[in-house]
């Protein structure tokens, strides 16, 4: 009996000293995940809850461009993969199952977790396998999550590349809209480090951002890449505040016109809308959102501005930017 009790207080002291989660009073829930550009709402509770994820791996088609047709590589059937939402401190359970019908090994490296390949050397997943790893959230802030199967820049350049938002203790400062982009770039005529093709959110709509003068709108942006650093600009807005390289515990940045987004990085862009219309998401690098696709739309409702802003002479060209 003694042996067993002390085997029995080992295993706890071990469980502590690992992280790994107890039970006891931890909230036990299934993470909530979104597709692009819906973001999971804000955790109002206390971190350290025990919160199991799931995502499977599928290869699918859809269209890439008109008249493209393309075979993405994804987690959960889209591109960028769902967006989770958890809180630091939490203890998260992740499955990855890899669908029957895939014809490659497929796995995930989470930017968040701390552990070998961020999970990747855990979670490598045959064709209709499962595999399962638990990580505890150490670090609040946006993070990346791709592929890492071999060959990496294949999987990545597929479409295998999502967003985990670990937000802080005492969450994110309230705003009235939250949307999720993430850029990525398509190669379609072999292994060059030039793409045809830049999306946000390719397999999404790209107009279906919508706000109203007055509200506050945050932006969570990632760049999947696997090559291309993100210029990410809003025509016509400044970002009164950015959580540069997704970074949150750090002093943001105020007032910023374009931010850096590397592959494989992320950032946190919040700004007011003070005029109605149409909002040009873009890399502005520009011939990317010009040539290459790299838009997105952000539409504002509501009244007029003059105040703010309103045109003196009409009959000019449209000059774009």
């Amino acid at each position: 009996m003694v042996g067993k009790l002390f085997f029995g207080v080992l295993l706890l002291i071990g469980a502590m000293i690992l992280g790994m989660p107890m039970g006891g009073n931890a909230a036990n829930e299934v993470a909530k995940l979104t597709t692009a550009p819906e973001v999971p709402p804000a955790i109002t509770r206390p971190g350290g809850a025990n919160v199991t994820v799931e995502l499977e791996t599928t290869e699918v088609k859809g269209q890439l461009a008109d008249g493209v047709e393309y075979t993405y590589w994804t987690f959960g059937g889209t591109v960028p993969g769902p967006m989770i939402r958890v809180k630091v401190g939490d203890n998260i359970t992740f499955t990855l199952k890899n669908s029957a019908t895939s014809k490659n090994l497929h796995s995930i490296d989470f930017h968040a977790v701390t552990g070998p390949g961020g999970g990747a050397k855990a979670s490598q997943t045959l064709p209709g396998g499962k595999t399962a790893f638990f990580f505890k959230a150490l670090n609040p802030g946006l993070y990346v999550y791709h592929c890492a199967t071999s060959h990496i820049p294949t999987h990545i350049a597929n479409g295998m590349y999502g967003l985990i938002l670990v937000e802080p203790e005492k969450g994110l400062p309230k705003v009235d809209k939250e949307y999720y982009v993430v850029q990525g770039d398509f190669y379609t005529t072999g292994n060059t480090e030039q793409p045809t093709y830049i999306k946000f959110n390719a397999m999404a709509t790209p107009g279906n951002l919508k706000a109203k003068v007055g509200e506050k709108v945050r932006l969570y942006v990632g760049n999947g890449g696997p090559n291309m650093t993100s210029a990410f600009h809003v025509i016509g807005e400044i970002f009164d505040t950015v959580y540069q390289q997704g970074a949150v515990g750090s002093d943001p940045a105020k007032n910023v016109q374009t931010t850096l987004i590397p592959p494989g990085g992320a950032a946190i862009v919040d700004f007011k809308v003070d005029v109605p219309g149409a909002y040009i998401l873009v890399d502005h690098a520009i011939f990317r959102a010009i040539d290459k696709g790299a838009v997105g739309i952000l539409e504002v409702a509501g009244p007029d501005q003059p105040n703010v802003f309103k045109p003196l002479k009409s009959g000019g060209a449209d000059a774009g930017h």
